[in-house]
């Protein structure tokens, strides 16, 4: 028999987490709603920063940093629990003690440069691979780095680059061999803002603010590669593949709080003199739902568990990310349509959520992506049809 219920650990964490939520953050909805009425940033960042101590105050740093770094190294899992009880809400906030994963491959020098400083909120990062003409296809990089004596020098444009706007320093990956490419042309670079590169941002339709960064002729010191020069694709790879889990499970946590914000409205809304919760066409939009998002939670947790345990877990990943993000846009679709009207207003969250979530489905692997490597992993036999795990 698979046991799989949680830890007593695993429950006091989810726990603590969604007392935490919901007495910190939620109270916050409203006045996020405010401020993207009004053009502002849901959290000013010192607003966000404070947030992060007290839930350091209370246990809540670095979830899945290693302790030596002074995290918590709680796992994959307890990290898959903890992003879905942060994901029932929209605002935007984040735990705090936490670097890119592979910062840690950099040198004792960069580490006290780079890593402890982004670990501890000192410093911000930015992760730079893709650009106008290379998306889904991150080997066809055009950004340049040139060497030229004990530096190299940067030219190109990334695009769409997740905290382009605040960051302080970016992992940039440039071609460093043109006719190696992946196979060994790629580089790595840990590149200082003031070094020279700039951001522009980029007006979405969601809370989401990506940049477009810009490189002129940037100077790098050899010192400031990270890992292996040309081996800069492996870590690009060994990024976006790390935490791919954490997609779906912020989708799980924000479907559950949209069907339960569904299932109140249609308890209490009246219609035609009954609960529109008496209706088969409001009950059926609640069931397929809720089944879902069942799915959807134990393909994360089977993901998670897989990284938590050394094993490869590209595959179930990728299925949970598809799964998921499908999920998370179906179900706003249907809360939205349950509250009618008001589901639209901006007065409720949902029309947010409806934009925010729409973005799942694109970045960190597009559905068509996702779809191609599920079904390339199968016809090349990589994936047996009929086994567990």
């Amino acid at each position: 028999m698979i046991d799989f219920s949680l830890s007593d650990e695993q429950q006091m964490v989810r726990d603590a987490v969604r007392a935490f939520i919901q007495k910190e953050i939620v109270p916050l909805e409203s006045q996020v709603l405010r401020n993207e009425r009004a053009g502002k940033p849901g959290l000013e960042p010192g607003q966000l920063r404070d947030l992060q101590l007290t839930a350091k105050n209370a246990g809540f740093w670095g979830i899945t940093t290693p302790e030596e770094y002074g995290g918590a190294d709680l796992g994959a899992v307890l990290n898959a629990i903890v992003t879905m009880e942060v994901g029932r809400t929209f605002v935007p906030f984040t735990f705090g003690g936490y670097a890119d994963n592979i910062l840690y491959a950099g040198t004792d020098r960069q580490k006290e440069e780079f890593l402890v400083p982004t670990i501890e909120g000192d410093r911000i990062s930015c992760f730079a691979i893709t650009e106008p003409g290379a998306g889904s296809d991150a080997t066809a990089i055009r950004t340049r780095a040139v060497r030229d004596g004990e530096d190299w020098v940067i030219d190109g444009e990334k695009i769409f680059i997740t905290g382009g706007n605040d960051a302080d320093f970016v992992m940039v990956f440039a071609v460093t061999d043109p006719e190696k490419r992946a196979a060994g042309g790629i580089t790595c670079f840990l590149v200082d803002r003031d070094m020279g590169w700039r951001s522009e941002p980029i007006p979405t339709m969601g809370e989401w603010g990506p940049a477009s960064l810009v490189f002129d002729s940037v100077r790098v010191p050899a010192s400031n590669v990270l890992g292996e020069v040309g081996w800069g694709f492996k870590l690009a790879m060994e990024w976006i593949g790390d935490g791919r889990y954490v997609i779906p499970a912020t989708a799980v946590g924000a479907s559950e709080r949209l069907l339960s914000m569904a299932i109140d409205h249609a308890k209490n809304r009246v219609s035609m003199g009954h609960p529109i919760a008496d209706y088969q066409a409001i009950q059926w939009q609640i069931a397929d739902s809720h089944v879902e998002i069942e799915a959807v939670k134990y393909l994360t947790l089977l993901a998670a568990w897989q990284v938590e345990n050394g094993a490869d877990a590209r595959h179930t990943a990728s299925i949970a990310k598809l799964t998921g993000s499908i999920t998370a846009n179906e179900v706003v679709d249907r809360v939205m349509q349950i509250h009618g009207g008001m589901g639209y207003a901006k007065e409720l969250p949902i029309e947010r959520w409806y934009r925010e979530l729409r973005l799942l489905r694109i970045y960190e692997g597009t559905d068509e992506i996702q779809r191609r490597t599920i079904a390339r992993n199968l016809l090349k036999g990589h994936v047996k049809l009929g086994e567990i795990g």
